[in-house]
């Protein structure tokens, strides 16, 4: 069975060959997989069936002006994004503090002159099909990401303040919504029409015991874009199935992604749900992607540990499981517990 073929069947929820993984890595613990195996690529040295297609960047003479803003801002911020998103460095690994260069915004008016990025320029997108192609040559499941919603707009005007907004400002919320939108959308028919396997969506709306904002909130103002998003692929690929990701407790939520078209539920966050009932209740019309815990077992426990929790989510969640990391692999986790998540995968997740 090809690895395409074995992420499709697990993500129908019928059995593959083997259960399929995948993982991604923080700088620093990346550089730790370059000294233990002199190798500088993880999907490859550790038999990843996914690989990823993205738009290209922006050429220097089509970036955004944004240095206008910087000169409200602390010494040291740096643009991160073509977006215009702004961090100043912090002082453990790769961690960084975001400031706002839209943070004292009140009106639509000054959203609409904050500069944005043209996400449709050909040169950025007309690769697509060549890539899909390749990579389904060589095997691979391929994926695209068609851009956060939430996240990208807390990140330019401030989080308390998008709250706050929701409730007082909601016009505000919605022309910087409505931007992100607009792109997701775009990326989301451009990587339909180049032939991808999944399109991954997502936004961090869930915290360690309860969501950030009332569900009700969240269904009057990112539900129905996140149904625009899925439905501009779906316009060009009917079937293609959607993968959906947020960290921490999002229960009162899985029912509205399942009917706005969410197919794939990541990251499946063990400290924060109940897998058991995540499995009850929606096992019969989602697919799970992720499972082991980053705050829990793959920094903490012992290899032996490690590789119970992978036979448990296993013997859970399968046939529709990709076992995987529920965040990037942080510096914390031992060298020794990442072999054992894959070796465990390879032991205990292969069907007859």
């Amino acid at each position: 069975m090809t690895p395409r073929e074995r992420v499709w069947r697990a993500i129908h929820r019928q059995y593959p060959d083997k259960v399929p993984k995948e993982a991604g890595f923080t700088p620093a613990a990346y550089e730790r997989f370059k000294r233990e195996t002199g190798c500088d690529d993880p999907a490859a040295y550790f038999g990843f069936e996914t690989r990823g297609v993205d738009f290209k960047p922006l050429k220097d003479e089509d970036k955004p002006d944004f240095t206008p803003y910087l000169k409200f801002l602390p010494d040291g911020t740096k643009i991160v994004s073509e977006y215009g998103h702004m961090q100043v460095a912090g002082n453990f690994y790769h961690f960084a503090r975001y400031v706002f260069p839209l943070a004292h915004a009140e009106t639509v008016e000054e959203v609409e002159h904050y500069p944005r990025p043209d996400v449709t320029l050909p040169y950025r997108h007309e690769h697509l099909e060549v890539e899909v192609k390749r990579l389904h040559d060589a095997g691979y499941f391929v994926s695209g990401f068609a851009g956060h919603i939430f996240e990208s707009t807390w990140q330019l005007i401030g989080m308390e303040k998008m709250f706050v907004d929701m409730l007082f400002n909601p016009a505000l919320v919605e022309a910087l919504l409505e931007r992100f939108t607009e792109d997701a959308c775009f990326r989301a028919r451009r990587y339909a029409e180049a032939g991808i396997d999944m399109l991954r969506t997502g936004d961090d709306v869930g915290m360690q015991d309860r969501m950030m904002m009332d569900p009700d909130l969240w269904r009057r103002f990112l539900k129905p874009r996140l149904k625009r998003v899925i439905e501009a692929a779906r316009d060009v690929k009917p079937d293609l199935p959607v993968w959906y990701h947020s960290d921490g407790y999002i229960m009162p939520i899985i029912e509205d992604l399942i009917e706005v078209g969410v197919t794939v539920l990541n990251p499946v966050q063990p400290e924060c749900l109940d897998v058991y009932e995540v499995r009850k209740r929606y096992g019969d019309r989602l697919a799970f992607w992720g499972t082991i815990g980053t705050q829990s077992v793959l920094p903490f426990g012992t290899p032996e540990d490690v590789k119970r929790e992978v036979k448990k989510m296993i013997e859970l969640f399968a046939p529709g499981i990709v076992i995987a990391p529920t965040h990037v692999i942080e510096p914390d986790v031992p060298w020794e517990n990442i072999v054992a998540l894959f070796e465990a995968v390879e032991e205990y997740g292969r069907f007859g």
